[in-house]
């Protein structure tokens, strides 16, 4: 049995025009049937990665595969066979439905792109709705007569139609109240179990990332700062920015760290590490380069010189960088 990853991306490297590295040297990788969370503020590169592994974007460097194919060298027939199996569910359902389709035709669209003859279709997309809680009647309603949580089950079904193994939800509950954010994370959990798909979830709330995540890979400005096990990484932060996205989450007791200053801007990023102008434990040291990801206990990296993130070795909170680890504002981790 191959032990090879359905998704591979290594060394992912993407820069804009102006400078703005949006990322820089991204390595993930997804397994049949699992989850890996991208969590991480506004700006520090979540899309477009998974732009990337979409092929929606063409890296600078690096590569893609998907079932051992390189995912941008990939033509016609090829091509259109990894659509099928590599499906997103979107942040916002009502602008990616057109709202003069009934919802029936919105689904039945995706499916007649992949080559879905007239008799599937019809009796698919009943079966579909149903699969995502609602009543096939729902079929002949348009995207203005359901809520916003009917609308992101509405495009749940539509990437399921397609039988695809991997479904990218970009910030697909960012926009729902916490309570349908809930019962559509219980949906995405169930559909998993039922029918073996792996799910690449991308959150700027660790908290739901946790939720349904095997594993978390958390960015910052373009990076990869911390990889693991999504138990591990909540039990156990090894990165500072970790510990602060961990802090500002409710109900965990922990003590807020409180960060300065705004995210750096990606086209003029300070020296060494990129979190250090914030940073409460930043040393001297961390202006000099940006650690590698090492290795901090199993299945667990993190790109960090302190062993410890909450305990710290002489740390000099701020050094170098005119901050204090009371200085600013909080976290705030912002949407994609």
């Amino acid at each position: 049995m191959s032990t090879r990853p359905l998704l591979d991306a290594q060394d992912l490297t993407k820069t804009f025009r102006g400078g703005v590295r949006a990322v820089s040297g991204v390595s993930l990788t997804l397994a049949a049937g699992e989850t890996l969370g991208i969590v991480g503020e506004s700006g520090c590169g979540k899309s477009t990665t998974a732009k990337m592994l979409l092929r929606l974007l063409t890296p600078d460097s690096g590569s893609v595969q998907f079932d051992g194919a390189d995912v941008h060298r990939l033509r016609g027939r090829a091509l259109r066979e990894l659509r099928r199996r590599l499906q997103v569910v979107p942040q916002n359902p009502q602008t990616s439905l057109n709202p003069r389709l009934r919802l029936a035709d919105s689904i039945a669209f995706n499916m007649r792109a992949h080559g879905y003859g007239a008799a599937t279709r019809a009796r698919r997309i009943p079966e579909l709705l149903d699969r995502v809680g609602l009543d096939p009647s729902y079929a002949r309603r348009y995207p203005h007569q359901l809520s916003g949580g009917q609308l992101q089950r509405v495009a749940i079904a539509r990437a399921l139609a397609t039988e695809p193994e991997v479904v990218v939800c970009d910030e697909a509950v960012s926009a729902l109240d916490k309570s349908v954010q809930a019962q559509v994370l219980n949906l995405l959990a169930d559909l998993q179990l039922e029918l073996g798909i792996a799910y690449l979830f991308i959150s700027h709330d660790l908290a739901v990332v946790e939720h349904i995540s095997d594993r978390v890979a958390v960015m910052y400005l373009g990076r990869v700062v911390e990889q693991g096990p999504a138990r591990a990484l909540w039990d156990d932060p090894r990165h500072p920015y970790t510990a602060t996205l961990l802090s500002s989450v409710p109900g965990l007791g922990r003590e807020r760290i409180v960060l300065a200053g705004e995210l750096p801007n990606p086209a003029d990023p300070p020296s060494g590490c990129g979190f250090r102008t914030r940073c409460p434990c930043a040393v001297d040291a961390c202006a000099t380069t940006w650690p590698n990801l090492t290795v901090r206990a199993p299945d667990h990296v993190a790109a960090c010189v302190h062993p410890d993130p909450r305990r710290p070795a002489n740390a000099n909170a701020g050094a170098g960088t005119g901050t204090g680890a009371n200085a600013g504002a909080g976290a705030g981790a912002g949407k994609s």
